[in-house]
């Protein structure tokens, strides 16, 4: 079966603790949307920090809003850059992976853990998966149209009445199919 669902490209961006957000924006600081992302509830917000690793810097936007632990989603070509090695995880699965320093505006932050590059994954609403016959952490696949057509495997999908549904794919994927705007792809499931 095969449907047609929204790709969206998501560049390297960090989520934070409030903890975090005290110590390098100041205490109590609540962070600025400047944009509403897809995902219900999530946004770009207006401030963004820097990651430092050795003698290499590269900022990095902040999404919202403030969660339990700070995660950064980077794509390998910044991993490279950074001189960070994490392994490619679902978001939020942070245990074990590699730490780095954060500053802000008013601090630094070393996190011992949290740098990841995201599974390539699949939002998607209860309803759709219901109706597709799709269960949380199954693995599907989507196929890029075009000039460098591609089709990416081992797509995790992730069941949410919060979801929007959208394919989630990093800047360097993203890249490699030719993609270079959020566009329309087809899920084969």
């Amino acid at each position: 079966m095969i449907k047609k669902i929204k790709a969206e490209i998501s560049a390297r961006h960090i989520h934070l603790s409030q903890k975090d957000v005290d110590k390098l924006f100041g205490k109590g600081y609540e962070l600025k949307p400047i944009k509403e992302l897809s995902q219900p509830g999530e946004f770009a917000a207006k401030e963004t920090v820097e990651l430092v690793n050795k003698s290499r810097n590269l900022k990095i936007r902040i999404v919202g809003p403030v969660r339990k632990a700070t995660q950064v989603e980077l794509a390998m070509t910044d991993c490279y850059f950074l001189r960070v090695y994490p392994e490619i995880r679902v978001s939020g699965d942070i245990d074990k992976t590699p730490g780095i320093t954060i500053k802000g505006p008013k601090g630094r932050v070393r996190i011992k853990e949290g740098v990841i590059v995201p599974q390539r994954h699949l939002h998607i609403s209860k309803e759709d998966a219901k109706k597709w016959k799709i269960r949380n952490r199954q693995k599907v696949k989507v196929r890029i149209k075009g000039k460098r057509s591609l089709t990416f495997d081992d797509v995790v999908a992730r069941v949410s009445e919060k979801y929007s549904t959208a394919i989630h794919l990093d800047t360097d994927e993203a890249n490699a199919a030719g993609l270079l705007k959020c566009g329309t792809v087809d899920l084969i499931i």
